[in-house]
């Protein structure tokens, strides 16, 4: 699997509950709702495939993902979308992986 590249994805922000729970995925100024529990998984970067040493001082060797399905705002009836986000390892923001698809 290819390393994500998120200066190429679009950047989401993530609303919590105090407690951590995602609920909003604000995306270009618009709020879409986590309509179910998101399915997190990591990934590994497949850092030797560019470079013969891990590069120095990045510890990190896996990438968090979250598969979210989001309708917009809070109607009900708004179809939902899934989405999968990758958290950018260096400054802990979001970002819009691939082509979002209607949920089935």
């Amino acid at each position: 699997m290819p390393t994500p590249n998120v200066w190429l994805m679009e950047q989401v922000y993530i609303r919590t509950t105090g407690g951590g729970t995602a609920t909003t995925v604000v995306r270009g100024g618009r709020e879409w709702q986590i309509a179910e529990e998101p399915f997190r998984w990591f990934e590994r970067v497949p850092w030797w495939e560019g470079s013969k040493r891990m590069p120095r001082g990045q510890g990190r060797v896996d990438v968090e993902v979250l598969q979210v399905q989001v309708r917009l705002g809070s109607n009900a009836m708004s179809s939902l979308a899934t989405w999968e986000l990758v958290r950018d390892g260096s400054g802990g923001g979001w970002y819009l992986r691939g082509e979002e698809r209607a949920a089935a």
